[in-house]
């Protein structure tokens, strides 16, 4: 699909349309929408900005690219002056004191911001349900999950209410919403964007990402987000991508695949057939194909959530109700502690608190969490060693297809086995991109550290041959 970015522009350079009336049209769309996406409208916010851009147009003067381009952001971000509610009941009445780097430079583009987006609480699942404002419903079919955590950004974004949105993924939760939805979504390597103003829910893995419609939008907006922070010392400097260098992927003569992926018993038949379809078509395009073996699925899953879970019970013991949160007093300091966080916090929040602070308790941290990082370490390393071999790896997204609303809440282990294919990556702060094509959940692109660029250059390469 062409860039929806670069269509707007042209329109409202060439007075096509008033930036006016297209964010209004989209503001329409989300008071009209029925799939629970929308947290709060920044409704008067986004008409001042629009009248502005209208007037620079109107005044004969230039507008940058992303000038005047509506986009959602997924409810865990600061936005000055905003409700950031996280999708919680605790943080329901929270208003931002500040505004998020990677959102902030894209207000100092000139990006209009439309709506805060519904997802998991605290980016806490894998479906949209762990929320106080209903479930996110998928965009194809309103029966089934959006996916999650940011299901809210990639519904909006597939439902064409946003241009492009802004997820947060710890373990798949771009990834996996966007290849339910059939749009793209990236995570891109662990620290190229600030997380300076994104609520943490596992430091060491949590990522600001893009999901559009486009590879080309994808690229536009993770350029202008990119760069060093000295808010966030995990960030680090990078080079723009640039259109000419995503266009041909002649570099990729490797691609590998995870062997046990595919032969793994919970993929389902057709996800499995039309994988292995695609690795078919990418050989009578001269692409060399190299099976490899990984971590079974459960390793992978274990390690994430024991890590997750003991970061997001460190990072979530400020909301106790006294410098935030809905506070209800007990009768003791103790007590309102106890219940401030029991009666705001969901089932999911508090099964991921109690797990972490288990697996970080004295007599089980050096047996679990411990072993989990050691884990970790060696998982970082067999991709060190695979792409020595390979140029980059492609899997599906999720094992199965989504799951119909209610039936996550029923089974939070089947939630979790659901990101078996997104969290090594994550672990290992890999750059990789889900694309729309190849199985019924699209198809998890990845390339070694800081080579974002051959993610969206391979990406490419399918959408012409798929």
């Amino acid at each position: 699909m062409e860039s929806q970015i670069k269509k707007i522009h042209q329109q409202l350079m060439s007075k096509e349309i008033s930036c006016t009336d297209l964010v209004q049209e989209k503001l329409d769309l989300l008071k009209q929408n029925t799939h629970n996406t929308v947290n709060s409208l920044l409704e008067e916010t986004a008409l001042e900005l629009a009248k502005k851009v209208d007037e620079k147009i109107e005044n004969g003067q230039e507008i940058g690219l992303l000038e005047g381009i509506p986009f959602g952001i997924k409810d865990v971000y600061m936005v000055q002056g905003t409700y950031t509610t996280a999708s919680s009941n605790l943080l329901k009445n929270y208003k931002s004191s500040y505004t998020a780097t990677a959102i902030q430079k894209l207000l100092d583009a000139g990006a209009i911001p439309l709506v805060k987006e519904n997802g998991d609480s605290f980016g806490h699942g894998s479906s949209s349900e762990n929320t106080i404002f209903g479930a996110v419903k998928n965009a194809i079919n309103p029966a089934l999950v959006g996916g999650g955590s940011s299901g809210g950004s990639a519904v909006n974004v597939a439902k064409d209410f946003t241009t492009f949105s802004i997820g947060g993924d710890t373990g798949g939760s771009i990834r996996q919403p966007a290849g339910y939805n059939k749009v793209y979504g990236l995570k891109p390597t662990y620290g190229r964007i600030s997380r300076y103003g994104l609520m943490a829910y596992a430091s060491s893995t949590d990522c600001v990402g893009p999901i559009a419609k486009s590879i080309e939008d994808i690229r536009i907006v993770l350029n202008i987000m990119s760069g060093k922070d000295v808010k966030d010392q995990t960030s680090y400097a990078s080079e723009e991508i640039l259109e000419d260098a995503i266009s041909n992927a002649s570099a990729i003569k490797t691609v590998g695949y995870f062997k046990n992926f595919i032969e793994n018993e919970a993929i389902s038949p057709e996800i499995k057939q039309d994988f292995l379809a695609t690795i078919e078509k990418m050989k009578t395009k001269g692409i060399a194909i190299k099976e490899l073996d990984f971590f079974n699925a459960d390793v992978l899953v274990s390690t994430y959530y024991t890590l997750a879970m003991a970061e997001t019970a460190s990072n979530l013991s400020r909301l106790d109700g006294t410098n935030y949160g809905a506070r209800i007093e007990g009768e003791n300091l103790k007590d309102t502690y106890s219940i401030t966080r029991s009666e705001n916090f969901s089932e999911e929040s508090k099964r991921r608190i109690v797990g972490g602070n288990q697996v970080l308790s004295q007599g089980f941290s050096d047996e679990i969490y411990l072993k989990a990082q050691n884990l970790r370490n060696q998982i970082s390393q067999r991709f060190s060693e695979d792409f020595n071999e390979v140029d980059v790896i492609l899997s599906p997204v999720t094992p199965a297809n989504p799951p119909k609303i209610g039936e996550s809440l029923q089974n939070p282990l089947a939630m979790y086995l659901s990101d078996a294919y997104t969290v090594g990556f994550s672990l290992g702060e890999l750059p990789t991109l889900t694309i729309p094509k190849g199985t019924e959940t699209g198809l998890q692109i990845t390339a070694d550290k800081k080579k974002d660029a051959q993610v969206l250059q391979f990406a490419n390469f399918l959408n012409d041959i798929l």
